[in-house]
């Protein structure tokens, strides 16, 4: 008997260890423009929030009919496994509670409920330990809709990230570096190499971080990472843009305007920057705003038009497809996102259902086996202006779960060499 409670809970922790890494689900057709951020609204998506700080959600339903939408938060480890932490470890309060802040659109031509959430609030009081979340939302017969990722940090190390060129001359011009030292006064990081794994993020696409890279050495309080390749990222190049805030104007980017049910715009003909020289473009990284001239509530009263691309590509494909790609679906190729090879013109077009506001988009190529390649449109620049993240966390000797102890930033406008 005392055998068989032995393999029982033996199993039990072997089946927990190897649980596979949760995935993000991405919304239907309906939930549009799902925003995911904290007190600041650019870092939006994934984002990175300080403990006791804001989380904030919005999407609209453009079914319109004010369904109920219910929330979940659940809790994770470093390799977004679910942890043995129970809910009132890491929570104050309660969850799966309706979002009861909800507007049907005024004026549009496209119906939507547009919904908001934020947290803490009178039933979810605070999130109370830092690392790794997902908000989950359901509909009223309790079928999962959507997730998203977030993350909770703490200020416990000082993390101070540069922006290098790589010194492997083969990627001197294309790929860009991040060199990071953790400075740790207080708290004592004790065998580093298995309780210290940093996560190194580059414009706030979770889906493209890099992880489980283990300190060079150490000097006193400092951990040091000073790789070349194993920390390095694709430069790439500035998103391409646009902006519908004003429903009947051409610009710069929109090359026409028609109307049938809903508004049409047309974008200019994209060309692959692959082999171009490098121009500085402004850019959000990926992001979108949300904005209508003259609006008094540019939540309710923004419209939704198609927005319509074409690009033009002379290189095989090797049977892999053309997507756009931006921060706008939090950077996930689907159907919406797939170009198709027009015969009649020789481009590649699509069209997409956006909110009205400014949005950052490129074209990537989606190969067979579902890697995304990056730069087979834009092309890849050490030059190119990328903001990128580095988290800190940490796992003490005998602890349960894995902590956030500190983040760093810093932007490639400051590469050296």
């Amino acid at each position: 008997m005392n055998r068989l409670v032995f393999l029982i809970v033996f199993l039990s922790f072997t089946s927990l260890g190897l649980s596979q890494a949760e995935q993000e689900m991405a919304p239907p057709n309906y939930i549009r423009t799902v925003k995911l951020y904290g007190e600041n609204s650019t870092n939006n998506g994934n984002p990175i929030i300080p403990i006791n700080g804001m989380l904030n959600l919005t999407f609209d339903d453009i079914i319109g009919d004010e369904a109920d939408y219910y929330y979940k938060i659940q809790y994770y480890d470093y390799n977004w496994r679910p942890t043995q932490l129970s809910k009132n470890e890491y929570m104050e309060g309660l969850d799966n509670i309706r979002i009861m802040n909800y507007q049907n659109s005024y004026n549009t031509l496209q119906p939507f409920s547009h919904y908001e959430l934020s947290i803490p609030n009178q039933y979810t009081k605070a999130l109370k330990v830092s690392g790794n979340y997902m908000i989950k939302i359901f509909n009223e017969n309790e079928e999962l809709v959507f997730s998203r990722k977030f993350m909770i940090y703490e200020s416990e190390v000082t993390v101070t990230p540069v922006i290098k060129r790589a010194r492997d001359l083969q990627f001197i011009d294309t790929k860009q570096v991040v060199n990071f030292t953790v400075d740790s006064p207080s708290l004592l990081l004790r065998n580093p190499d298995q309780t210290v794994k940093p996560l190194i993020i580059q414009n706030n696409n979770l889906k493209t971080a890099i992880k489980d890279i283990k300190p060079q050495y150490t000097i006193g309080n400092q951990l040091i990472y000073r790789y070349d390749m194993p920390t390095s990222f694709w430069g790439a190049n500035e998103y391409l843009k646009f902006d519908t805030k004003d429903l009947r104007a051409t610009t710069a980017d929109i090359a026409r305007i028609d109307v049938d049910q809903l508004y049409h715009h047309y974008l200019n003909l994209d060309i692959s920057r692959a082999t171009t020289p490098y121009t500085y473009n402004p850019d959000i990284n990926g992001g979108f705003v949300i904005r209508q001239l003259d609006a008094e509530d540019v939540d309710t009263e923004a419209e939704y038009t198609w927005v319509h691309f074409s690009l033009k590509n002379y290189e095989p494909l090797d049977g892999g497809i053309l997507h756009i790609y931006g921060n706008f679906n939090n950077f996930t190729p689907d159907q919406s996102t797939a170009l198709n090879y027009n015969e009649e013109t020789g481009y590649y077009e699509t069209a997409r259902l956006f909110k009205q506001g400014y949005y950052d988009y490129k074209y990537v190529l989606v190969n067979k086996d579902g890697a995304i390649n990056e730069g087979f449109i834009s092309g890849n620049y050490d030059e190119t202006e990328n903001e990128y993240r580095v988290l800190i966390y940490y796992r003490e000797i005998g602890g349960r779960y894995d902590r956030i102890i500190g983040m760093g930033t810093a932007n490639s406008k400051n590469i050296s060499n």
